[in-house]
Formats: C-alpha cells, sequence, structure tokens
C-alpha cells in the first residue's frame, strides 16, 4: 500500500512537467530593450536612434530578418532605475532572434559601404 501512495504521489508531481510543453506552438517572439537616458541627453539620443538604429532597422525589415519594430517613450518615473525609451524587435520565430551573427555581418556591411552612419552605442 505505500509504494501504491508513493506511486501516485510521483505521478501528481510529474503529471504538470509532462502537461506543461503541451500546447507550444511556434510563433513570432519579441526582444525588448528599456534604456535609462540621462534626462539631459534625451534629445541627444532620440536624434541618434533615427540617424542610426531606424535606417538599420528599417533595412533588417526591408530584408526580412525582422518583422517589426516599435519605440516606447516613458512619460513617468517612479524611480531614478526606470527606464525612458523601450525598442522592441518582432522576430519570425526563436530561431530568427538567435542568429545575431548573420545580423552583425549585415550591419557591418552597411556601415562600412558608407549608406549608414556609425552609431553612436
Amino acid at each position: 500500500m505505500k509504494s501504491f501512495c508513493r506511486l501516485v504521489a510521483f505521478l501528481l508531481l510529474l503529471a504538470p512537467a509532462v502537461l506543461a510543453q503541451e500546447h507550444y506552438t511556434e510563433g513570432p517572439i519579441w526582444r525588448v530593450s528599456l534604456i535609462r537616458v540621462n534626462p539631459t541627453k534625451m534629445d541627444a539620443y532620440l536624434t541618434s536612434l533615427r540617424q542610426s538604429s531606424k535606417p538599420f532597422l528599417e533595412e533588417q525589415k526591408r530584408q526580412g530578418t525582422i518583422v517589426d519594430y516599435k519605440y516606447f517613450l516613458k512619460e513617468t518615473k517612479n524611480s531614478p532605475q526606470d527606464w525612458d525609451v523601450c525598442l522592441a524587435i518582432e522576430y519570425k520565430n526563436h530561431a530568427a532572434m538567435s542568429d545575431q551573427s548573420t545580423l552583425e555581418s549585415v550591419r557591418g556591411d552597411i556601415i562600412v559601404a558608407g549608406s549608414l552612419p556609425r552609431p553612436l552605442f
């Protein structure tokens, strides 16, 4: 009887782990970067984003490397450690997001070719 109770308890503890992966479907994934900016440098940082990051992200979107990207600005701060700017990049799936070597080589080629200014950050 003791061994039966142990078996039932073991199966009950194991069931959630087995069923947790049942409903997984592959789909888009977002990489979110929360950035804290010095309050006196916000205009310069946003100008830098517009000049260096936006053309690069548009090129990635055109090539199909990323699906979409978004910038968010936080208007209020609860503490000095809060973020100011959020950059969210949507990838087709996890494999596309983790393929950073291809992305970096594309970025380097574009910057070296002279079509984009070198990023400030």
